[in-house]
């Protein structure tokens, strides 16, 4: 249903395609280890797969749909939502009970995707104790701003990710303090947003595939044994991350309360270097053509490198590593 939807949105309006897909019910997806979690993480990949900004404001939303869904968190008919838990250095976002008994957020939050479209969002923050929260927030009060700065890359530029001000804006703590990070679906989620990358990956992967088996399929035309070579190793790096996701994902179902904060470095990890492995084979075997004269694959080229750097890098690589030398078993048997 959501591939047949997002067929007929051409106009490359992320925030539109998010709106269309709530209405149509599409973003109603299989919460993460409920048994389904595979079919939940297909929908992001066909959502990467077809434009990597809407794929950013569809996981943010369908994650916050989870998150209210796990902590018991409030009910809004028709709200989009978004996630805005990244916490750069300095101040951050404080989270206060007014005199009357209700919360107020301020403070100035970045990498607030699809601000100025969506209607509702999830803000990580801080209490008076320094205790870390998480908050609903509608976005349509006074008290929010939602600004034009923090971001002006060309990559990734239909997610809006700006800066968004609070003050004394009207929220309701979901959960308890920490309960955000500490519940079974915080790394479910996070393992999710590989699946994101895997679709774009996919996607621009399949453009070397139907570009060489054109070639091949013309009698005249020689083979590139070079650009056979890209084709093959564009089909280890997709071939090898989906079976992982696909494993992963049915180890999520069989264990979901389990810690799998090793599972979803893994899968995010994985699937990171498989998608920097395809881009690269990709633009070598095709060249320049791709990325001057076809104006989804020049934009899916240059979102990718940008939603990739999502991942923490090294930081990740250190935690995973962590992880392991805790357990100390090895995890590689076949």
């Amino acid at each position: 249903m959501l591939a047949q939807f997002l067929a007929g949105v051409t106009d490359g309006d992320a925030a539109s395609a998010l709106h269309g897909a709530v209405a149509a019910g599409l973003d109603r997806l299989p919460l993460p280890g409920s048994g389904a979690t595979l079919a939940r993480w297909q929908a992001l990949s066909i959502a990467g797969g077809h434009d990597l900004s809407f794929a950013k404001l569809y996981e943010g939303h369908t994650d916050a749909l989870a998150i209210l869904a796990e902590l018991n968190g409030p009910e809004v008919a028709g709200a989009t939502w978004g996630v805005w838990c990244a916490e750069p250095p300095g101040p951050g976002v404080a989270l206060r009970m007014s005199g009357n008994g209700r919360y107020t957020l301020s403070g100035r939050k970045q990498w607030c995707s699809g601000a100025a479209a969506i209607s509702h969002a999830l803000v990580s923050c801080r209490d008076a104790a320094g205790r870390r929260m998480l908050a609903a927030v509608s976005l349509r009060q006074p008290g929010v701003e939602v600004t034009d700065q923090g971001w002006h890359a060309v990559g990734m530029a239909g997610s809006a990710s700006v800066d968004v001000v609070f003050n004394d804006a009207q929220a309701v703590p979901v959960g308890e303090h920490e309960s955000y990070l500490t519940r079974p679906g915080f790394w479910l989620g996070g393992a999710g947003v590989a699946a994101c990358w895997y679709g774009a990956a996919r996607a621009i992967g399949e453009r070397l595939l139907a570009t060489t088996h054109t070639q091949a399929a013309d009698r005249n035309s020689k083979a590139d044994p070079h650009r056979l070579a890209h084709l093959g190793s564009v089909d280890i790096a997709l071939s090898g991350a989906a079976a992982l996701l696909i494993d992963s994902a049915a180890a999520i179902d069989a264990h979901p309360q389990a810690d799998h904060c090793a599972l979803a470095l893994r899968a995010r990890l994985n699937v990171e270097a498989a998608a920097t492995t395809v881009l690269e084979h990709v633009n070598r075997a095709l060249g320049a053509g791709p990325l001057c004269r076809d104006a989804a694959f020049a934009r899916m080229a240059a979102d990718l490198p940008v939603f990739l750097c999502q991942s923490h890098a090294e930081r990740d690589l250190a935690t995973l590593g962590s992880q392991l030398a805790k357990k100390g078993a090895s995890p590689w048997a076949l």
